[in-house]
């Protein structure tokens, strides 16, 4: 089928496909076109990566639009959001408007209803059905991208509810669900009342084989030569046969660690391909990855940048993952070692595709557990781009022969498996029917089960009493913790049900910030101090922990809001943490006495009670939040991002997550105190606004101001510049020397707040007025030294570059 045959498209749309190259459609194209997804049906397209799935959902979407309707693209990921949006934008010249959304779950984003295709995750899309956005009702067709992830525990429920409720909210929505990798795509299909379109096609041959000693044996029953030389190692072989051909590589292993030693291994094989053009071009991108983060990670990761290598985790932060993203597929940077977060669907095809690892660490599994066959296909599929690569090939590491035999049945000439419904484990469902209460969903029992029965787990099960012995279990505990009441056989959310649902919490984490800031509030407030003396002993200040007149002075700040003591900014971050929503810090050897220690010296400052240590597993979760509580009080006492990822041996990206999260759940408590009127919602306002910007209480003021963050703000501060309003005042020199002589950033940074005449035309840093610098200890260092102890780059690192 050609693309000039395309009918129901905006007018000019066949033609613009022509023009840039899509002169005919792939057979899943045609096959799905003729399913009628520019008619409105609704497909699961289970196809191999790289054969057009995007492509058929923009013609169901912009068929979506011609007839007058809106369209939805849900993504597993913010960072495919932002990626999805940029790709669809280019449709705008026809009258189409695309927007995209992703955070602020307690928003309706009504900016949207003007959009005509509208990007988000499955979480935001959730949240505007339960914050009631009236342009839900007005969706005709919605797509979800890698629908497999309905098999995920952690957010496959979510997915799996949310496209049940966008159809019962949209009668004759159509939904087309796209996968690479679904092993029961029928059954999926049936779920949704779909079309299923399967195929194997691939636009460029992909191929599939496991190297052992020197030869890669493909699933075809070819060879190919790739010598293993001396102590070299077989990935760093395969690298360099495939740079041989102009080709890029990339390399999965299973953990962080292992993901940074490959790419400081495999930077000697890529830098010896390099031209002179590339080397300059890396050196410049490699000062841009050290702008991010002050962390050790970000000068690892611009060291092997500028050598043509990277590595990819979750431990990134947001704008390393992109920059990495943007170099590879560019082909700037040729090697890539990466955990398998970057298979989730971001766009990043390489030449080869090498998986080094496939058993990962479980500690449920209590060893090195084997991949699944759908996470190892979802790699593999990353091989070869149409138009820059002749083919793809994914190739398996096997140590003996009796490895390869075992990879091939395993995994070569293995099915994925069936993804299989999470809905049903109760931490799931609580939340999910919670909100369907309070949606209006439901107002009953037997209409939550009627609900329930349009999931993918009614679909699957044939034990119909599973489901509801756990939704009864569910409906108790919301009854018992006052987020829903029983009259009869109404059910109904109560007032501060219909809060937790519109903030998006699991119900569990309400319960347990409800009952912290009441038992505070019980106990009178016990005021922290007491804790102050404990604190007292330089030794507790040598090993990163809260000095006593740290602690004094956060009480003070606490109490001055009023006669009731109010709660420390550790107690409210140990709060938070305590809760489902916060994935808590993992204790290290040696982490058990020195949190049992810092305890019971803060102890005190708790909402709630410590448990006994002779319940080890509520005692080591209780320190798990400490720890991980530690780390946002360091955050929001300036300290260094690199003396902080040191510190809890964690990545910029882990720091960017735990205070975005803590962030988020501290707006929650305060709305939860205003409602219940509990007393403490000024501090714990405060305590949010410390984590936003990573500051002391005396900074919140300035680093409010765009542009400036912790750091500019702190500097400022020293040189005597203390609010607002004093940087609208201030003498522009002492503000250019604060702010090492930028007048760039001086001038946005005067224009931000407001300054009548910002240009600094004429001005010269006052070096004279330059303090020293302060440091998280309490103490000073010098100003050519930097208080990082780094390189003197002026490094931000306000939450807005977590962002």
């Amino acid at each position: 089928m050609k693309t000039a045959d395309l009918t129901g498209l905006p007018a000019g749309v066949p033609e613009f496909f022509h023009d840039g190259g899509i002169e005919e459609l792939y057979p899943p194209q045609a096959e799905a076109v003729e399913a009628g997804v520019t008619d409105g049906e609704s497909l699961v397209a289970s196809i191999p990566t790289a054969s057009g799935k995007t492509f058929i959902a923009e013609l169901a979407m912009l068929s979506s639009v011609q007839r007058g309707g809106k369209a939805l693209y849900i993504v597993p990921l913010r960072a495919l959001a932002s990626e999805k949006k940029a790709e669809f934008e280019r449709f705008e010249q026809f009258g189409v408007d695309v927007g995209v959304s992703t955070g602020n779950y307690d928003s309706t984003s009504e900016w949207l209803a003007t959009r005509d295709i509208i990007v988000a995750t499955s979480e935001k899309v959730d949240s505007l059905v339960r914050n009631n956005a009236s342009w839900i009702s007005d969706l005709t067709c919605v797509v979800s991208d890698e629908v497999h992830l309905v098999d995920d525990r952690h957010r496959g429920p979510t997915l799996e509810v949310t496209l049940a409720k966008l159809q019962k909210i949209n009668p004759g929505l159509q939904v087309v669900a796209l996968s690479a990798t679904v092993g029961n795509a029928g059954e999926v299909a049936d779920w949704l009342d779909a079309t299923l379109v399967r195929s194997d096609w691939r636009p460029i041959d992909l191929k599939t084989g496991v190297h052992y000693g020197n030869a890669i044996n493909f699933d075809d029953g070819s060879q190919r030569e790739v010598s293993v030389e001396g102590s070299e190692k077989q990935e760093a072989a395969l690298v360099a046969d495939t740079l041989e051909e102009g080709g890029s590589s990339l390399v999965f292993v299973n953990s962080r660690r292992n993901a940074e030693a490959a790419a400081k291994r495999l930077a000697d094989v890529s830098d010896a391909a390099l031209t002179p053009e590339e080397r300059d071009e890396l050196s410049e991108l490699a000062a841009e990855i050290r702008d991010v983060s002050d962390a050790e990670t970000s000068a690892d990761l611009a060291r092997t940048v500028a050598k043509g290598a990277a590595f990819h985790h979750a431990g990134l932060a947001p704008d390393h993952r992109s920059i990495v993203e943007s170099a590879f597929r560019d082909r700037l940077i040729k090697v890539v070692s990466a955990t398998p977060t970057l298979a989730a669907g971001v766009n990043t095809p390489s030449r080869r595709v090498v998986v080094r690892d496939w058993r990962r660490y479980d500690g449920e599994f209590g060893g090195m557990k084997p991949l699944n066959v759908l996470e190892v296909h979802q790699m593999m599929g990353r091989a070869g781009r149409p138009g820059r690569d002749p083919y793809g090939e994914a190739v398996l590491l096997a140590k003996n022969a009796d490895e390869m035999d075992e990879l091939f049945e395993r995994y070569l000439w293995a099915d994925p498996e069936p993804v299989r419904s999470k809905l049903a484990a109760e931490p799931a469902l609580r939340t999910h029917v919670l909100a369907t209460v309070a949606s209006g969903f439901a107002n009953s029992r037997e209409g939550l089960l009627e609900f329930l029965d349009r999931t993918l787990y009614a679909t699957q099960t044939d034990d119909e009493s599973r489901l509801e012995a756990v939704t009864d279990s569910v409906l108790r505990y919301l009854e018992v913790n006052e987020f829903v009441e029983r009259d009869g056989d109404t059910l109904r959310a109560t007032g501060v049900g219909h809060t937790v649902s519109r903030l998006y919490l699991d119900p569990m984490s309400a319960a347990e910030i409800i009952d912290g800031l009441r038992e505070w509030e019980r106990k009178g407030g016990k005021k922290a101090s007491e804790a102050g003396d404990a604190a007292e002993t330089g030794d507790a200040a040598d090993a990163g922990f809260v000095s006593a007149s740290d602690l004094r002075a956060d009480e003070a700040a606490s109490e001055s809001t009023g006669d009731a003591p109010q709660p420390t900014a550790l107690g409210l971050y140990h709060l938070v943490s305590r809760t489902p929503d916060m994935y808590q810090l993992y204790l290290k050897s040696g982490d058990r006495s020195t949190y049992t220690e810092l305890c019971y010296e803060r102890e005190s400052e708790f909402l709630g009670n410590v448990p006994s240590e002779y319940d080890d597993v509520a005692f080591e979760d209780w320190l798990s939040a400490l720890k991980t509580a530690k780390l946002l009080e360091d955050w929001s006492k300036e300290v260094d991002e690199d003396r902080i990822t040191e510190r809890y041996g964690v990545g910029p990206g882990d720091i960017r997550g735990k205070v975005d999260t803590a962030e988020w759940l501290l707006g929650a408590a305060e709305q939860l105190a205003g409602e219940l009127d509990l007393g403490s919602n000024v501090a714990v306002r405060e305590a949010k606004k410390r984590i936003e910007y990573g500051v002391r209480e005396e900074l919140l003021d300035l680093a409010g101001v765009r542009g400036i963050g912790r750091k500019r703000a702190r500097r400022l501060f020293e040189a005597g510049v203390e609010s607002r309003a004093d940087l609208r005042e201030a003498d522009k020199s002492v503000v250019l020397a604060a702010l090492r002589g930028r007048r760039k950033t001086a001038e946005t940074v005067l224009e931000n707040v407001g300054r009548r005449d910002p240009s600094m035309d004429g001005v010269e840093a006052d070096e004279s007025a330059t303090p020293v610098e302060f440091t998280s200890a309490g103490g000073t260092a010098s100003a050519s030294s930097g208080a990082s102890g780094g390189d003197g780059n002026d490094d931000q690192s306000s939450l807005g570059d977590f962002g």
